[in-house]
Formats: C-alpha cells, structure tokens, sequence
C-alpha cells in the first residue's frame, strides 16, 4: 500500500495510473476503521483498478469541540487493515494541508432544506463542513466512483446533491449498512461505549425493525413513528434526540402521499453521552 500525505504527491502518482488507464474507487473515512469501512473498500476493490482511502477527521464537520476531541484514532491499527484489505492507497493529509487558510476562516457550503432537518437541525454546519471537505478530495483524488455506507443515508443524499451541483465527474455507491450480531450498526463511535452500552444501544435498531413492520402491515405512519418512540423512551440510559419517518429524498416528515419505495425510518440518540444514528428503509 503505497502512503501519501502531500497532495502533489498523490496526485502524480494517481495520474500515472489514470493514464494506464486504470479506474479508480474511493473511500472517504475519519479513521478509526472497522468492518463497515472495510466492506467499502472490498468493494470499491470489486469495481475498479486502484481503491484510495483516506484518513482525515474533519474539523469543520464537528459542530461538537467535545465529539471531535473526543473522536477515535488509530492510525497504526488503521494502516494494518488497511493493508490486510489490499487497499492500494491510503491518503493521510494534516489539517495545514487539506485547510492551509485555516479551518476557521474556510468558506461555507448550503444544501438548502436538505441540510435543514434531522442531522442538518441537530448538528448546524455539519453538512458544509462534509461538502467542503469532500469537493476538496474530489479533485484530489478525481476517482471514478466514491463510496459509502447506508448507515449515514442522509449525507448519501447531500453527496448526491454536491456532485450534482457541481458537475463532479464521479458516481456515488451507497453500500448497506453493515451490523453487529446484536443489530448494532457499525461506527467508530462504538468504540467509545462500554459493553454494556453496546446492549442498549442494539435496542435502537430493534426499534427500528418494530416502525418498518408496523407500516409494511399498513400501519398509520404518526402511529407507528410514536410507537417507536416510546419503546425507546423505556430505556433510561438512551436520551432520543429524534425517531422519524421521512421521505428518503427530502428527509421530510412522510405523509400517505410518499412513495412506498421512499419511506425511511431514522434515529439519533446519545448513549453513554456518545451520539448513535441509524436508519432502516421501509420496503427495500
């Protein structure tokens, strides 16, 4: 696996590979990797020549000083799976290289009502600094296809919409959501959770599956999305920042006029004072 943290350095080397005409996938991560990254990459792997990942925690996506500070790394651990993956590239830039104005004084992205609802309510900000951030490593990297996972579904939808907007030349992949036994969705976060943390937070997903099978029977969707709420409300150690069915697209509120196939159910909630997201969609 060849390391790169200069960006002229990456860039000639990739060109070297675009101009053998190899096709190039790309992972976007923060680190702290796990199986759910490593499924991106096995299959950025199955669909092109050369997979670059890169390593970067995001500074102007963290609207939270606490949540960044607090944020998991592991580099050294992060290169081995890296390696065991067969990734072919690993791109690892510092904060002077990818913000050499400063992170403070960079400018800022709106995704209009797409990033005013759900995590754009909750986390102010955060989908500029993801936008601004991704059109950073697109032209760095200018790989042919990026990929990401169901988990974070709303920030599939605001990538979309950045490269629709700016006519970046590459497709976005969204993989399913990959799960602990327990139904856990896999995140970085996880690793902050005790283990006992671990069997409450499962519960989440539980509620989830509960929502969908509600209105896969034709349930009342305010009905099934109350429902949901309550059963999480049971826990004392889950603090619900929001359960909500939305339509996929808007991530507004769904009414009876939503698609079928564009119904999702979304959660966020802190557990051990670590905040999970996870979502499900209704017929899939």
């Amino acid at each position: 696996m060849q390391i790169f943290e200069s960006i002229k350095s990456i860039q000639a080397f990739l060109s070297v590979k675009k101009q053998q005409g190899c096709s190039i996938g790309f992972v976007p991560t923060m680190g702290a990797l796990h199986q759910g990254h490593l499924t991106l990459i096995e299959r950025a792997k199955t669909d092109n020549d050369v997979v670059v990942c890169s390593i970067y925690v995001n500074p102007t996506q963290f609207n939270n000083t606490f949540d960044l500070e607090k944020y998991p790394r592991n580099v050294d651990r992060d290169k081995i799976l890296l390696e065991n993956a067969e990734c072919d590239v690993l791109f690892y830039p510092s904060d002077e290289i990818m913000y050499p104005e400063g992170k403070d004084d960079s400018m800022k992205l709106d995704f209009g009502a797409l990033d005013k609802v759900l995590e754009g309510e909750f986390r102010p900000g955060h989908f500029s600094g993801v936008g601004l951030i991704l059109s950073k490593f697109f032209h760095i990297v200018s790989a042919d296809s990026v990929y990401f996972g169901q988990k974070d579904l709303q920030q599939c939808s605001i990538v979309q919409k950045l490269i629709d907007t700016l006519f970046f030349d590459i497709q976005l992949v969204v993989v399913p959501t990959v799960r602990e036994k327990s139904g856990l969705a896999m995140s970085s976060r996880n690793a902050r959770l005790s283990n006992e943390g671990k069997e409450v937070a499962a519960n989440l997903y539980e509620t989830l599956m509960k929502v969908r099978e509600m209105l896969q029977n034709g349930e009342d969707l305010n009905k099934a999305k109350q429902t949901g709420i309550n059963s999480i409300k049971k826990y004392k150690e889950i603090q619900l920042e929001y359960l909500e069915v939305v339509d996929r697209k808007s991530f507004t509120q769904a009414t009876g006029n939503t698609s079928k196939k564009e119904i999702a159910i979304c959660v966020a909630a802190f557990i051990e004072g670590v905040r999970l997201i996870d979502n499900v969609l209704v017929f899939s």
